[in-house]
């Protein structure tokens, strides 16, 4: 039985229900790593843009993680923390995604240059590294081989999932591009950014979290990571 089955509707039922929660926090961080980013582009020249790189990439980590902690507080059903709370509670897990999510980006990268394959093979298996961080606390490092315990078994499942997702991801691209079009490409960059990243990530969020409790689930006999360590 496939363990993911129905994860895209029950993400988008969540995506849905808890809209204006989870698109607070996105287009809150997002606007204001925007409006930095693009202040030091315009303004700061090279050093600058330096900088605007590593604020965008500061920006994308706390967004993954906060998003995913939003996840895991409305699964009951409600939004019990606050988007300042929320915040808060990711905040403290952002140097260890970090720590695994530039690595682990740069790998993926080299195997997509390589041959495509490897790189797709290590997207799929260190997928839910975010959410072992964040949600099963684990270390930068261990959070690889975590991930992939996870994965192990399922790995056609998850890839099969996540092409759907981009799929739809890049679809929404193309519409918002093409609505954007005429505007200067300063303006259509940020909004872009800030457009794109507010309605998208809270879903591909959803589909990442989602599918690591249902891995965890199958494969400590149904028990939540919420409430421990479990088998994996």
């Amino acid at each position: 039985m496939n363990p993911l089955s129905g994860v895209l509707g029950e993400a988008w039922k969540l995506y849905r229900a808890h809209a204006a929660h989870f698109l607070t926090i996105s287009f809150v961080i997002y606007l204001v790593a925007a409006i930095i980013t693009g202040l030091l582009t315009e303004f700061a020249g090279f050093f600058g843009a330096l900088l605007a790189a590593i604020v965008g990439i500061v920006a994308a980590f706390l967004v993954q993680a906060t998003l995913i902690k939003a996840v895991q507080d409305v699964r009951d059903g409600r939004a019990d923390l606050s988007f300042g709370q929320t915040v808060s509670a990711a905040t403290p897990y952002l140097g260890r995604v970090a720590l695994a999510s530039i690595p682990a980006g740069i790998a993926i990268a080299i195997g997509f240059l390589l041959l495509i394959v490897p790189g797709l093979i290590l997207l799929t298996v260190w997928s839910l590294i975010v959410p072992v961080i964040v949600i099963g606390g684990s270390k930068a490092l261990s959070s690889f081989g975590r991930s992939w315990a996870l994965v192990r078994g399922s790995g056609g499942h998850v890839f099969g999932t996540y092409v759907l997702v981009f799929l739809i991801l890049i679809f929404f691209r193309i519409i918002l591009g093409l609505i954007i079009s005429a505007l200067p490409a300063l303006a259509r960059d940020g909004i872009s950014t800030v457009v794109a990243g507010t309605l998208v990530a809270p879903f591909l969020a959803l589909v990442v979290t989602l599918i690591y409790y249902r891995l965890y689930a199958a494969r400590s006999g149904g028990a939540s990571p919420d409430a421990g360590p479990g088998m994996v």
